[in-house]
């Protein structure tokens, strides 16, 4: 008698479950190639030019990942994937809520700067790729969502960080809504800044990582509007004393 009937679990539950697995484990090595393969030719990259590079057929694919927006999708989830590993290695060593915050802005200026095609893969959105197969339809995955869904994830992985630092000492209700709203906006700044940054060219008056970092930081932990009343804090002086 078989052995799986005998238990009462039938053979094809096997089968199964090693198809499962090995389907998985296709996955990630089509992700991991076709990461490398955007890192080398660029986030304009066709599904066909992946596909070569990956060394297999457009048609892997599509049927793996629907079309070239589900291809963004999967990657920029590895993506966050590595900067959640990031992240919570850099919340273990921080020992001030300034810290932890210059940490996560420090991640993801580094995620965006060590392959700035990649980061342009995975936040752009995704439209129709000119190569695709005929016949074969899209999953349904628009590039909108992929770009939508990739920062609604990264803003998820660094709310409750920062939220803790801005509700410290803070109890009213009125404090707490308001502290909501400050995650998304911080991600965004942090997103405009570091794109522009990103594109900027090369020279003397472009600033480095570290200091971009640091004026993120500053700009989001103290308040620009602090920042500017410092700066001026010299001529506002003066005019105080020749009052």
């Amino acid at each position: 008698m078989n052995t799986a009937l005998a238990h009462g679990q039938p053979a094809a539950d096997g089968r199964s479950a090693r198809w499962d697995a090995h389907r998985a484990t296709r996955r990630r090595e089509l992700i991991r190639a076709a990461r490398q393969a955007v890192h080398r030719l660029g986030p304009d990259a066709s599904m066909e030019e992946i596909a070569t590079a990956a060394g297999t057929s457009k048609p892997v694919f599509y049927r793996y990942f629907g079309d070239k927006a589900g291809l963004q999708r999967a990657v920029g989830e590895v993506v966050i994937g590595r900067m959640q590993s990031k992240l919570q290695e850099a919340a273990e060593t921080a020992t001030t809520a300034r810290e932890g915050l210059h940490a996560m802005v420090s991640v993801y200026l580094q995620m965006a700067e060590s392959s700035p095609h990649v980061y342009a893969f995975v936040t752009r959105p995704g439209g129709a790729d000119p190569s695709a197969a005929p016949g074969i339809e899209p999953d349904g995955v628009g590039g909108a969502a992929v770009l939508s869904h990739f920062f609604a994830a990264v803003t998820a992985m660094m709310e409750a960080p920062f939220l803790a630092h801005l509700t410290a000492g803070r109890s009213t209700e009125a404090q707490l809504k308001a502290a909501a709203y400050w995650p998304p906006a911080a991600i965004g700044m942090v997103r405009a800044a570091g794109e522009h940054w990103l594109g900027a060219p090369e020279g003397d008056d472009k600033p480095s990582r570290e200091q971009m970092t640091e004026q993120l930081t500053g700009w989001l932990f103290d308040g620009i509007a602090q920042i500017a009343s410092n700066a001026g804090g010299s001529t506002s002086n003066k005019n105080k004393t020749t009052s």
